[in-house]
Formats: structure tokens, C-alpha cells, sequence
């Protein structure tokens, strides 16, 4: 599946107010383990592409969530 930035940053995004309410350090945690069992490793790579290119339009704790699966993976 390949999807455009704006697509997986709305998608992302989405999965972000979802975990909002359970605060910083829970949501972060929620979003990256939702984005790793659910995304194709091909999403993945996109939307850690576009992180690499400034992250436009993703919310804080998205960032922060993509940030850290960056890093594990």
C-alpha cells in the first residue's frame, strides 16, 4: 500500500487524538505500538521519511511516538 504523506500524516494524526486524553508519556507509548502492529513496514518507512523531512503536520505526541518507533526499529 503506498499512501502520500498527507494521507499517513491524517491516519497518524487520527491515532494521536485517540491516545490525547491518556496524557504525554501514555499516548506516545499507544500511538508507536498501534502504528508498529497495524502499519505495513512500507507506511512505516514513509512516514519516517517524512519525519526525516521536517514533520509537517504532525501533532506533538505523534512526533514524539514516531520519534521513538524510529528508534527501535
Amino acid at each position: 500500500m503506498s499512501s502520500s504523506p498527507d494521507k499517513l500524516v491524517y491516519m497518524a494524526n487520527q491515532i494521536g487524538k485517540f491516545f490525547h486524553s491518556q496524557g504525554h508519556d501514555r499516548a506516545v507509548q499507544g500511538i508507536s505500538e498501534h502504528i508498529w502492529k497495524f502499519w505495513d513496514p512500507r507506511m512505516r518507512k514513509q512516514i519516517f521519511a517524512h519525519l526525516d523531512a521536517g514533520g509537517t503536520g504532525l501533532d506533538p505526541d505523534v512526533r514524539d511516538a514516531l520519534q521513538k518507533l524510529k528508534q527501535q526499529a
